[in-house]
């Protein structure tokens, strides 16, 4: 068991230190790109199309934020299919082990632990393909890439994008279709076991009756389209907020006051630290607990769908 641990430690700490070198290097000097010309933080988040399609007047184009999400969805599909056929009955490298412990999380944790046995095994690869997808949507989130559109580099005449970190999940279009995904799953699941008028009935706490029944109702109805707005928000925001701080400490701050040479270098080695602070915070909390908590909650909601008493 102390091996495992030790293992992941050592992975964390190996991801924690190739990210945080990146942020040093990328988020350190961000007035490479906007030193000519006024920074906006709102560019950094922009979503410039890259390739303009166009569906009966509804934009469909290809841009920083499609690509981050299928980035994701390749990298879960991925590594999952590579990590399987190269599982054997006894661990014998860090990343069967780190992969092991993963499953123990989603399995035992997430799923199991609020499901009984027959819904679990029915819905566990959907909930951990869930965090799976999740948890990688946040981590590539925080990896530089040249996907700056708004700021370009001149490189031997080419105009080239930026280095910049962006995630699908602190777009709150990404957020809200996973949300509205759960919230039809566990609502066609409750329906599935109970029928509609059961399940409709059974949101109804037992003891409610007579004129009580129908305000009632209408809250639980109520609450569970709230959920659609809490399941995706709190991912969003939670991501978002990560971003922007390590945007403003990383230099954004100093870029916007403009204070001047040695009032810039002042605040830039200030907030520079703070900014890789927040940046090791993000990639070693935040990431996985924000995963954590969206594949839990649908678990639960999962449960609740087909209990027999509300």
């Amino acid at each position: 068991m102390s091996s495992a641990v030790d293992c992941i430690r050592r992975s964390w700490c190996a991801l924690a230190g190739l990210l945080t070198a990146a942020a040093f290097v990328v988020l350190g000097f961000p007035s490479f790109a906007a030193a000519a010309e006024q920074f906006e933080p709102a560019d950094e988040l922009a979503l410039d199309p890259w390739i303009p399609i166009e569906v009966f007047g509804i934009d469909m184009s290809i841009n920083k934020a499609v690509f981050y999400i299928f980035l994701a969805a390749i990298l879960t599909v991925l590594v999952m299919v590579l990590v399987a056929r190269k599982m054997k009955v006894r661990p014998d490298s860090k990343m069967q082990t780190t992969v092991e412990m993963a499953y123990g999380l989603m399995k035992d944790n997430i799923t199991d632990s609020n499901l009984n046995p027959k819904l679990a095994a029915k819905w566990f690869p959907f909930i951990s393909t869930l965090f799976l997808f999740i948890w990688f949507s946040n981590m590539i989130g925080y990896l530089p890439l040249p996907t700056n559109t708004t700021h370009t580099a001149n490189v031997l005449g080419l105009e080239l994008p930026t280095f910049a970190i962006y995630a699908a999940t602190a777009n709150i279009s990404m957020p809200l279709i996973l949300a509205l995904v759960v919230w039809v799953s566990y609502n066609t699941e409750g329906i599935r076991a109970k029928g509609f008028f059961g399940y409709i009935r059974g949101l109804v706490p037992a003891g409610v009756e007579g004129f009580m029944v129908c305000p009632i109702l209408a809250i639980e109805l109520l609450s569970h389209f709230v959920r659609l707005i809490s399941l995706s928000l709190r991912l969003y925001a939670n991501i978002l907020a990560g971003h922007l701080l390590i945007l403003f400490m990383a230099g954004g701050l100093v870029v916007l006051l403009g204070m001047g040479l040695v009032g810039s270098t002042i605040l830039g080695l200030a907030t520079g630290v703070l900014g890789v602070a927040f940046f090791i915070f993000e990639i070693g909390l935040v990431a996985t607990l924000q995963a954590f908590i969206f594949s839990t909650l649908t678990a639960i909601y999962l449960d609740g769908a087909v209990a027999e008493e509300h």
